[in-house]
């Protein structure tokens, strides 16, 4: 009898699953291990958005896939602001957190065998996770001109502010790929999960007008609060952009459950409505980079892009598992750049997401 080969041979080992041995290690520290390699939110979720879920705890029926009302408005007020974009025209959907999204959006989009999925040259892994669920082939291209006039491509990601990178893409830039995909009846999806976290450069959002050119034809942004609001653990994400796009996204997941819980939707209502308490969340991964940056240049490391996002991407030019290893032995576990692509063998992720007491520590630890 012939059998298919399980779904889970098409991917490759977990990511972090290939950190356990270094993990071991940094744990063993005389001080304990810091962790700056996943950057999970260790700040707490403020407190107007746990009453907000609180209140709406009662919620004994099913949920809209499509958002509630007022999540919808939030969202698309949200992402006028933030995104410059028009709400006229806007299409919205709530999503369980931004890698959900991401790892499904090539299915959802009918994508399969014979299509191109194309993504950064170093790129968050599941770009690739989600091309490889649904059978496509991945391009890893930072060019269009490295593209040429493939007609099997069908979806573009891009990520500005990158993961891991933090490198930011200027407009003129994300103008050029949305115009190229048009022109070939490709998605642009672009990421935009780190877009309030500029520090040495203002990112931009595909949904601008200076990018899309006030039509959202083709182009979907995705956006996720578990940075912004600290909201990891409430799985609170969103895509906007194109409506005939979102609809379709909307019809398939109304069949598929693919469902944010109400009251998590009442939750995402309140962080999106009030920006106070993502100034001073922002503000503490400020200082915090500050510090890393600090401690990591002091001790030779060279910090490469890293000018926006929730990282900071660095090099001893040397095998990044040699780095890794090397940190690991001083209690500090970071991510290695391999992670993310070939093209990162010889860097390191290092996450702003640790406590001030964690990352007060580290240039001490550095200078053993």
């Amino acid at each position: 009898m012939n059998r298919r080969a399980p779904v889970s041979s098409r991917l490759p080992d977990f990511t972090w699953d290939t950190l356990d041995a270094a993990a071991a290690t940094a744990a063993a520290h005389p001080g304990g291990l810091i962790n700056l390699s996943m950057g999970t939110p260790v700040d707490p979720v403020p407190p107007m958005i746990r009453q907000a879920l609180a209140d709406a705890s009662n919620a004994p029926g099913y949920p809209l896939t499509a958002g509630t009302p007022a999540l919808r408005d939030a969202i698309a007020a949200w992402v006028a602001r933030a995104c410059g974009a028009g709400v006229d025209g806007l299409g919205v959907l709530p999503t369980i957190g931004s890698k959900e999204l991401v790892a499904w959006l090539p299915t959802l989009l009918g994508l399969g065998p014979g299509d191109i999925v194309v993504v950064p040259s170093i790129a968050y892994p599941t770009y690739e996770d989600g091309a490889r669920l649904a059978g496509a082939t991945v391009v890893r291209a930072d060019s269009l001109t490295a593209l040429g006039p493939d007609p099997r491509v069908r979806l573009v990601w891009v990520n500005s502010p990158g993961n891991p990178t933090g490198r930011v893409l200027p407009a003129a830039h994300l103008r050029k790929v949305v115009d190229w995909a048009r022109e070939r009846g490709a998605v642009v999806a672009s990421d935009e999960c780190y877009l309030p976290l500029g520090w040495d450069a203002e990112p931009v959002s595909v949904l601008s007008t200076e990018v899309c050119g006030g039509s959202y034809e083709g182009v979907l942004a995705v956006h996720s609060l578990s940075k912004r609001s600290n909201l990891a653990g409430y799985r609170a994400g969103f895509v906007a952009g194109d409506p005939a796009l979102v609809a379709e996204l909307l019809k398939i997941r109304k069949h598929a459950g693919m469902i944010v819980p109400a009251p998590v939707q009442a939750a995402m209502v309140a962080a999106l409505g009030d920006q106070a308490h993502a100034d001073e969340q922002r503000e503490r991964y400020r200082a915090r980079r500050e510090r890393l940056r600090a401690a990591f240049t002091g001790a030779g490391f060279t910090v490469e892009h890293s000018e926006a996002g929730l990282y900071l991407w660095l090099t001893r030019d040397e095998d990044c598992w040699e780095t890794v290893d090397w940190l690991a032995r001083r209690g500090i576990l970071v991510a290695a750049g391999v992670f993310y692509g070939p093209a990162g063998a010889r860097h390191v992720r290092v996450a702003l997401t640790e406590s001030d007491e964690h990352v007060a520590a580290v240039a001490d630890r550095l200078r053993d």
